[in-house]
């Protein structure tokens, strides 16, 4: 059995984006607790922007969006080879793993420092290592729960807007089904998991403001991204060959499970 998954291209495709994904969206959430100012990492002043009577807006950003973009663009090759069925699985098992990651980082903060390690923290510069681990690693719940609901909902929008542009654009066009609905379910994600982890702390038009500067970036990206989108599908089709990978396209159009009616291609 394991060889003839090993044999079949397809599946081997599947299996490396999975992997990719997974791992792309927990290092993601292990980042996400540091925060970045875009305007310096450009040698740029704040722009300062002022919306809905909030001033002072800036590119301040999560270090978890540097890998967020590349999520969609892997949902959107997925969805596009392997159909909406692969999408919602792979999706899901990157929630669960997200889930018990944070499970084992709470797990992990609440074992009794060793003091070898605490003495050893103030070599390095770090007064209480214990208390720098539980602050980097003990994000608020509000924020994991946020996350992991904006991360689900916005992967579900995300392939209901591909598929509808796929049924009327058919094979053509990747880049308007791809950046279109990676543009919907970013800004779905965006606002999910701001008010989910800051209503009742920030005020509604905070939140909103800091949205749209969120979304700005996000929005910028998956441009950007659109041509990696091309450079993917023309690695895939030169690996499985043109044939094979016409057929996976037209197999996840169909929404069958996710190898039937793909031919081995060895």
């Amino acid at each position: 059995m394991i060889h003839k998954i090993l044999n079949d291209k397809p599946t081997k495709l599947f299996l490396g984006f999975a992997c990719f994904f997974v791992a792309n969206a927990l290092i993601a959430e292990a980042i996400g607790m540091k925060l970045f100012s875009m305007e310096a990492l450009l040698g740029m002043q704040p722009v300062n922007f002022t919306l809905f009577h909030q001033s002072g807006l800036a590119f301040t950003l999560t270090c978890g969006v540097l890998l967020w973009p590349l999520e969609f663009v892997i949902t959107d090759i997925i969805n596009e080879y392997y159909g909406p069925k692969a999408v919602r699985r792979i999706s899901i098992t990157a929630v669960i793993l997200i889930a018990y990651a944070f499970l084992m980082y709470f797990i992990a903060i609440a074992l009794p420092p060793a003091k070898v390690w605490l003495s050893s923290s103030h070599e390095q510069g770090v007064e209480n290592i214990q208390t720098s681990f539980k602050a980097i690693f003990g994000q608020n719940m509000r924020i994991i729960v946020g996350s992991i609901v904006a991360f689900l909902f916005s992967q579900a929008v995300d392939v209901f807007v591909f598929q509808k542009i796929k049924k009327v654009t058919g094979d053509k066009h990747l880049w308007l089904r791809a950046t279109g609905s990676t543009l919907v379910s970013q800004l779905v994600d965006s606002y999910i998991v701001l008010f989910i982890a800051f209503s009742g702390l920030f005020s509604w038009q905070l939140i909103l403001g800091i949205g749209i500067m969120n979304y700005l970036y996000k929005f910028t990206m998956a441009i950007i991204l659109t041509p990696v989108i091309y450079g993917v599908e023309k690695r895939i089709e030169k690996y499985v060959g043109h044939d094979v990978a016409k057929k996976m396209k037209s197999a996840a159009m169909g929404d069958n499970t996710i190898f039937e009616n793909i031919p081995t291609a060895g």
